[in-house]
C-alpha cells in the first residue's frame, strides 16, 4: 500500500469510528462508545494530529464522567487539554 492510499485509509477509518462513538455515546452505550473514541484517539496520535487528539480526548473524558470514572475522565480532560505537550 503506498503512502497516499494508507493515508487515505486511515482517514476513512478515523471517520467511521469517530460516527460508531457518537452513535454509541447517544444511545448511552458508553463503553462502546470509549473503545471507538479509544481507536480515534490512538488514530489521530498515529497522524501526530493534536487537534484531533485533544478532541477525541475530550469526547473520552465526557464519557467516562458519564460512567462515573472520575479519575479515568480528569485524565482524559488534562489530555485534551494539554496542546502542544501532546506530541513529545
Amino acid at each position: 500500500m503506498n503512502a497516499v492510499s494508507r493515508i487515505t485509509g486511515d482517514i476513512v477509518s478515523l471517520r467511521m469510528s469517530h460516527c460508531r462513538a457518537q452513535h454509541a455515546a447517544a444511545q448511552a452505550q458508553y463503553h462502546l462508545a470509549v473503545r471507538h473514541y479509544r481507536e480515534c484517539l490512538e488514530a489521530a496520535e498515529r497522524r501526530e494530529d493534536c487537534q484531533a487528539m485533544e478532541f477525541f480526548a475530550l469526547r473520552l473524558a465526557e464519557c467516562y464522567a458519564l460512567m462515573g470514572f472520575g479519575e479515568k475522565a480528569r485524565h482524559f480532560q488534562a489530555l485534551g487539554r494539554s496542546g502542544d505537550a501532546l506530541i513529545g
